[in-house]
């Protein structure tokens, strides 16, 4: 028995078509068929009337249907189960970051968080959100630790995973000093200046932000998108070159507002800031002692 035949039936069972589901299932259509009638052998009765076109489902047919469902959603789930058994009995905390916080808040909060309690081996996944996302759904992580705003919700936004504010941070737009001391660029341009934006990519956690925060108001001004990428990092570097203004986390830069190497690019930093928290993310379920007891440690530290 091969658990392609439930994909190929289940295929089959939606288009009743032989040459179509052969072409989704990306084979010949004589290796489709030898694949179905495998699966018929193996069960010892017929799925499907051949009689009629499109082929029909017989009446085992329409009970194997249910049942192979459940066996790939079952065989979906395994991974997951089996990691989180392997959790009861590791001390391994196995977390995903986005790059920008790897790079900056979290080392510091790791610190912090160990004079309160003993954390055993850590092991990191650094990454763009919607990957760091994906790892905590497929249970390849436990936590997941990124920016947040209400108006920028993500796939961890549901019953199934719960979060702890662990600290907070501010996404603020920023530009270059040009000669003079003054601003290369400006959110408050002369007439008929278009606003060079330094934008993030779609599956950037702070593009996530950005955009669901401020698209009202930059809807307002005339302005013209020069560079993208997804990392902060990135963004920073073309910001520091002159090349336009970005949103960029103030965990990232405050050595650079420190030392005049950036500026905020508005007069109104109220309006055009981006207050964030930096939550902890995991799953409803149990996790092994270790993970219990640092998502204890987390939900207790003091975030002021």
């Amino acid at each position: 028995m091969n658990f392609l035949w439930f994909e190929d039936f289940l295929v089959l069972a939606e288009t009743g078509n032989f040459s179509r589901a052969a072409e989704e299932r990306h084979v010949t259509q004589p290796a489709f068929s030898r694949r179905i009638r495998a699966l018929e052998s193996w069960l010892g009765v017929d799925l499907f009337d051949r009689s009629s076109q499109p082929a029909r489902l017989t009446e085992v047919g329409e009970w194997f249907t249910k049942v192979a469902k459940e066996m790939l959603e079952r065989v979906d789930r395994m991974p997951a189960e089996a990691q989180a058994v392997a959790d009861v009995h590791s001390s391994t905390l196995r977390l995903a970051a986005t790059h920008a916080l790897s790079f900056t808040f979290l080392p510091r909060w790791l610190r912090a968080l160990e004079m309160r309690t003993t954390l055993g081996p850590v092991q990191l996944m650094s990454d763009v959100l919607q990957r760091c996302e994906a790892l905590l759904l497929q249970g390849s992580v436990q936590f997941v630790i990124c920016h947040t705003h209400p108006l920028a919700t993500g796939m961890l936004s549901n019953a199934r995973y719960r979060s702890t504010r662990i600290g907070s941070d501010a996404l603020v737009p920023v530009t270059a000093l040009g000669a003079g001391g003054r601003r290369i660029h400006t959110l408050e341009p002369r007439r008929g200046e278009s606003v060079a934006l330094l934008e993030y990519s779609n599956d950037s956690g702070i593009g996530r932000l950005t955009r669901g925060v401020l698209s009202e108001g930059l809807s307002s001004l005339k302005t013209s998108v020069v560079f993208t990428a997804h990392l902060a990092s990135v963004l920073r570097t073309m910001v520091l070159d002159g090349r336009g203004i970005a949103w960029l986390p103030r965990t990232l830069i405050d050595e650079d507002l420190s030392s005049c190497r950036l500026v905020v690019a508005t007069e109104d930093v109220a309006r055009w800031s981006v207050e964030t928290g930096i939550d902890l993310f995991r799953s409803v379920e149990p996790a092994g002692k270790a993970a219990e007891t640092f998502w204890d440690a987390a939900v207790l530290a003091d975030v002021s």
